[in-house]
C-alpha cells in the first residue's frame, strides 16, 4: 500500500523504512540520550556553575529504563505484523517517514529513499502471551503512570518502530529482543504448568 502525503512529495509505503523516517529514529535517540547525559530530566536538582540545574537523576541509568522499555515494545508492535500492533507501528512509520521526509526534503532539497523493510521474526505463541500480558498491564495502570514516564515511553516505542529494520545491527537488535520474548514466555509457561525450571 502506498499512500502520497501531499502534491508534490515521495510516496511512502507502511512496510518499509525510508532515509528520512530512519533519521527521524536516530534524532530521537540521540536527542533523548543527551537529555540523559546532561542531567534535564526529573526534578529536585541543585545549582551547578553558571546557575544551570544539575538533577539527581542526572546520568542515573534508570532514568533511561522508560525509553528503552518503550523501545522494545516498538520492536515487538513490528513482530506483530497480522495484529493491532502491528498496524498501529505501520501507522507511525508512515508518520515517521513523512515527517522526516518533509524536513528532509525542505532543509536539503533531497528527496527520502526505502532504505529497507520494517520486520523483525515473528512473535511464537509464548512470546505473543507476554506482550499480550504487557499490553494488558500497561492499559490497567495507564491512569498511574506519570505523564513524563509516558512521554519518554512514546519516544522509545517511535524510536523502535522507525529503527526496527530487517538488515544489519538493528536486524540483529530486533532479533535478540524478538527471540528473548519467546524464550521468556516458553520458560514461564515451562515453569507455571509443568512446576520445573528449564
Amino acid at each position: 500500500m502506498t499512500t502520497t502525503l501531499a502534491a508534490g512529495l515521495e510516496q511512502y509505503t507502511a512496510q518499509s523504512v525510508t532515509t528520512a523516517g530512519f533519521g527521524v529514529g536516530l534524532a530521537l535517540l540521540i536527542v533523548e540520550h543527551w537529555r540523559w547525559y546532561k542531567g534535564s530530566g526529573g526534578g529536585g536538582g541543585s545549582k551547578g556553575k553558571g546557575g544551570g540545574e544539575v538533577t539527581a537523576a542526572a546520568r542515573d541509568p534508570k532514568a533511561l529504563i522508560p525509553y528503552w522499555f518503550g523501545f522494545v515494545f516498538g520492536v515487538l508492535m513490528v513482530a506483530c505484523p497480522a495484529g493491532l500492533l502491528g498496524t498501529v507501528a505501520d501507522v507511525l512509520r508512515w508518520g515517521g517517514n513523512g515527517a522526516g521526509g518533509w524536513v528532509m526534503s525542505t532543509m536539503t532539497g533531497q528527496h527520502a529513499t526505502a532504505i529497507g523493510q520494517a520486520g523483525a521474526p515473528g512473535l511464537d505463541q509464548y512470546g505473543a502471551t507476554v506482550v499480550t500480558v504487557l499490553v494488558l498491564a500497561l492499559f490497567w495502570q495507564r491512569k498511574k503512570i506519570a505523564k513524563a514516564i509516558k512521554g519518554t515511553w512514546k519516544k522509545g516505542l517511535l524510536t523502535g518502530v522507525l529503527l526496527c529494520i530487517t538488515t544489519g545491527t538493528a536486524a540483529l537488535l530486533a532479533q535478540t529482543i524478538v527471540g528473548s520474548t519467546n524464550d521468556i514466555g516458553r520458560f514461564l509457561f515451562d515453569t507455571v504448568t509443568t512446576g520445573t525450571l528449564v
